[in-house]
């Protein structure tokens, strides 16, 4: 065994552990979801050796790890990762190579010696397991740590080492697998290690398996050994792998099938092996995976310039499989079984992606992985649309983009949660290299990320890495001559924000003052220091003169400057656009001319000569710009008025937000009667034309669409949608044994509740109050959730209200209560009511909930934050002077609740009489 950590010394100079100080541009390091432990940098590994014996049957497992490591500073201890249920039994550390100074006071090689283990010692609440030992060593020295440890195989999640089951239709035989998922820092549940990305060094795996299974791991089978100890049972040695971190380590143990598709590339003289497994009854449903493989693994080689780095790839389906997202260790990739066989390509391309960048370079530390997660994401999205599938994902980036600039536009963005925080960042960090992408040209983008690759290859990088890559090549390229890309960079992803830029033209002198400020759609808009943030803004001018799309290249850079003049503008009867295809991630504003001479050319026969995307952008950014108060609703209204003819669903994706936003924001006022027969005139036509069922191979994308019509028109009160929703709910409540189960579909239920009749409101009550306890609870919870969130009646909320809270029914939980509260602030019926019951019965609501301050506290916010009027406000403003002594906890509640009111009573006043009269004058042209 010494032979081999011997000869792996010879790779030991070219992945060796970088030992880098530099920083990148840092967004998440302070708030990652990631809390570890980083080792002392003493003592680091080289080479590890490691065996694992997994039981799927009894659900544990043994192994052994020898860890080739040097020291790097004098010290007596030896510190890894291991968790506190891996149980290590055994340990032996020999020294075999002597320390720097040793080595060259002495001519002969040291033999072999054993180095005396004083004590072992776990840190109380952290996976640390330190070796103390007899003496100090040396810098320079190396040794073997030898570790035989054994754990338990987790059953209830699909984490470290984990197992599960499927039933085998021919013999009804259950069989079990193992697995594992060591992502992001798992790997210490499985064996004693350094178990951050940075170590990364080469493997040698060895797994024990029974006869009639199969082991999989990073690197193709080396051979086969009979155990000793077992007749039935065999070790199977992998061939070395590459350098890789812990995380990327994987291993599978199953009795699975496989489709196997061999590809090879004569001219660049490589090849290797892909193989598709899952049970045996469900290969058949992955025919297809293997040439998605395929292609795209081709796709991305071009995108990095080189070839898939491994000589075999193993994709797994995995039944039951419970993590949130596939395992993409190296060489060896886990998916739920519906994510492989569906139709699309999206999770297969994001772990390819993952193959390269993530595992061939590797971030340094968590800080890096955001800028790690944001380009995989890119490039996932690139290799997608270049797969050409026609799936949903077509849509992107629009649906990320605009909930992105809700996030950011907010006065708080991301709440407390560090979770959205980080998916949020990465998403704009995403479409940071989507607009370098534009605007320093392709072929510079990809040649820097080449190089990128090229210099970081099996060994990890810093975020900053990336960006001087695209530095050096834009600069190379002369694509980029004003400042570097980390500056421009910077100064987009250590914002929680996003900018607006504004375009005013003067038509006169055919120029334009565009300037740059905070987006701001939540109010109000009091944020801090809001007039200290300025971006590196790239500035794309499409002119109806010369309505090139194909050129992305800025006519200049707004340089972090809040204003600039742009010249030699076209004629006054004719539009610009400003950042056509949303090339960066911001909204533009323009002056009511432009904007208007914008709304007529899309209603013309020349509408698509601007393409989807921009026409969705031009409608997404005037209804976006009115609801934060920067464009007057009419204008905005009047960007809609080419929906009539438009039947891209892509254009219509952001309609559906919109109509939501705005729907919700008027629901309280007169004026929410108008605007929804405005959205039944507007998608019925759209509805009848697609028809109510779909069509043999039409698109995602037109599924999608009528799927929307469908909700909205039903919303809106269209008479077919109620009938039909009636007509499948009456079958349920003409069934025997109603409380067996719900045969009508949950898109039936909402309509039926908030259209449909008392009888039938009250039915969907009984059947939560008599739920039965053996059925799925989630379902009684979509019940609830209807119940309470969709009728248009006070009298159907009265009811509920007075049984779950008057009557105490015990069927009703206090988690139900507060879920009811919650539906409640989704209309204005709904949270009207609540203020309502809760002024009446005030007393009796009071002594219920003694001692429950959340449902008090959620009650009072429920009731009274909501309000969008002044009737509104008068109605809180009168309940809080007749209380005001009584709220208790909830006091900084409704004190919120009033400035808040006030605020969005400002917003009815300012903008419901202009939506009201634009309403007006298009209802009176439109109606038949």
């Amino acid at each position: 065994m010494l032979d081999l950590f011997r000869a792996s010394l010879l790779v030991i100079l070219l992945v060796s552990v970088e030992a880098r100080t530099r920083r990148s541009i840092d967004l998440i390091a302070a708030h990652s979801l990631i809390s570890d432990t980083r080792l002392p940098r003493e003592v680091t590994p080289n080479f590890y050796d490691l065996q694992l014996e997994p039981r799927p049957n009894e659900g544990t497992f043994e192994g052994r790890v020898r860890i080739n490591v040097t020291w790097q500073e004098p010290t007596d201890k030896i510190t890894l990762h291991a968790h506190e249920d891996l149980d290590i039994f055994k340990i032996i550390v020999t020294q075999f190579a002597p320390d720097d100074e040793t080595e060259k006071a002495s001519s002969t090689p040291l033999p072999p010696t054993e180095v005396r283990v004083m004590r072992i010692e776990r840190v109380p609440k952290k996976p640390l397991y330190i070796i103390h030992l007899e003496k100090t060593a040396n810098r320079g020295t190396q040794c073997i740590v030898d570790l035989t440890f054994k754990g338990n195989i987790s059953n209830d999640t699909s984490e470290g080492i984990f197992r599960s089951s499927y039933v085998d239709p021919e013999t009804k035989n259950r069989k079990w697998f193992v697995a594992t998922h060591l992502r992001p820092n798992l790997a210490r549940k499985v064996f004693p290690c350094f178990d951050e990305p940075a170590y990364k060094v080469p493997f040698v795996i060895t797994v024990a398996r029974q006869k009639n299974m199969v082991a999989l791991s990073n690197m193709p089978l080396k051979n086969s050994e009979q155990m000793k100890e077992k007749s039935d049972w065999v070790w199977d040695q992998f061939q070395q792998t590459p350098p890789i971190s812990t995380f990327s380590v994987g291993i599978v143990v199953s009795e699975f099938s496989n489709t196997d598709y061999n590809t090879t590339d004569e001219d660049n003289n490589w090849n290797y092996e892909i193989r598709v497994w899952a049970r045996p009854d469900f290969i058949t449903a992955l025919a297809n995976v293997t040439d998605k493989i395929r292609k795209s693994v081709k796709i991305l080689e071009e995108f990095w310039g080189c070839p898939y780095p491994l000589p075999k790839l193993d994709v797994l389906a995995l039944p039951n499989y419970q993590a949130t997202r596939p395992a993409d260790n190296w060489g060896l990739l886990l998916f739920k079984e519906s994510e492989l066989s569906g139709r699309g390509s999206w999770h297969i391309s994001q772990e390819l992606t993952y193959q390269w960048l993530g595992s061939l370079a590797t971030p340094f530390w968590w800080s890096d992985a955001h800028i790690n997660n944001a380009l995989v994401r890119y490039v996932t999205a690139y290799t997608t649309l270049k797969m050409e599938t026609n799936e949903s994902f077509n849509n992107w980036p629009m649906t990320m983009l605009y909930s992105i600039y809700y996030e950011f536009s907010k006065r708080y963005p991301h709440g407390k949660s560090t979770a959205i925080k980080q998916d949020s960042t990465s998403a704009k960090t995403e479409l940071v290299f989507r607009m370098l992408n534009y605007t320093l040209g392709e072929r510079t983008f990809k040649h820097g990320l080449q190089k990128f690759m090229a210099d970081r290859q099996y060994k990890t990088f810093f975020g900053d890495d990336i960006w001087n890559a695209l530095t050096e090549q834009a600069k190379f390229d002369n694509t980029l001559n004003e400042s570097t890309v980390n500056a421009i960079a910077a100064s987009w992803i250590t914002k929680d924000r996003l900018p607006v830029v504004n375009v005013t033209r003067n038509y006169k002198e055919k120029s334009a003052k565009i300037s740059q400020r905070v987006y701001l759609r939540e109010r109000p808009h009091d944020v801090p220091d809001k007039e200290k943030f300025v971006w590196w803004i790239p500035v794309i001018l499409i002119r109806q003169d010369s309505l090139n799309f194909s050129n992305t290249k800025p006519i200049v850079w707004m340089k972090k400057e809040k204003e600039i003049t742009l010249e030699n503008l076209p004629e006054a009867n004719q539009f610009i656009i400003v950042n056509p295809e949303e090339i960066g991630p911001f909204p533009v504003n323009y002056d009511v001319q432009n904007w208007n001479m914008l709304a007529q050319f899309l209603c013309s026969e020349n509408r698509a000569k601007i393409p989807v995307n921009t026409r969705a952008k031009l409608l997404h950014d005037a209804w976006n710009l009115a609801y934060a108060g920067d464009l007057s609703f009419a204008t905005a209204l009047n960007m809609t008025l080419f929906l009539k003819n438009e039947r891209e669903y892509l254009a219509w994706d952001p309609v559906f937000t919109l109509i939501d936003h705005i729907g919700r924001h008027i629901d309280s006022s007169a004026v929410h009667k108008k605007f929804q027969t405005y959205v039944r005139l507007l998608l019925t036509p759209l509805y009848e034309e697609l028809g109510e069922e779909p069509q043999e191979g039409e698109s995602e994308g037109k599924a999608h669409l009528r799927s929307s019509s469908k909700v909205f028109l039903c919303q809106a009160g269209y008479k077919p949608c109620i009938e039909e929703a009636q007509a499948a709910f009456r079958k349920w409540m003409e069934s025997e044994n109603p409380d067996e189960g719900n045969p009508v579909s949950n898109q039936y239920i909402c309509p039926v509740f908030k259209w449909g009749t008392s009888e039938e409101w009250e039915f969907g009550l009984q059947r939560v109050i008599k739920f039965p306890a053996n059925r799925k609870q989630n379902e009684r919870t979509y019940l609830l959730k209807t119940l309470a969130g969709c009728p248009n009646e006070a009298e159907k909320i009265e009811r509920l209200l007075n049984i779950t809270i008057l009557e105490q029914n015990g069927n009703f939980t206090d988690n139900d209560i507060y879920l009811i509260f919650s539906m409640l602030t989704g209309s204005a019926n709904g949270y009207t009511t609540l203020f309502n019951f809760l002024k009446k019965n005030w007393d009796t609501i009071k002594e219920r909930f003694e001692g429950k301050l959340h449902l008090w506290n959620s009650l009072i916010t429920s009731a009274t934050t909501v309000f969008k009027t002044q009737e509104g406000l008068d109605m809180v403003s009168e309940l809080y002077v007749e209380r005001q002594t009584e709220f208790g906890t909830a006091d900084f509640v409704i004190e919120k609740a009033l400035k808040n009111i006030k605020e969005e009573t400002k917003w009815s006043n300012d903008n419901l009489p202009v939506i009201e009269k634009w309403l007006d004058e298009y209802l009176a042209n439109n109606s038949k």
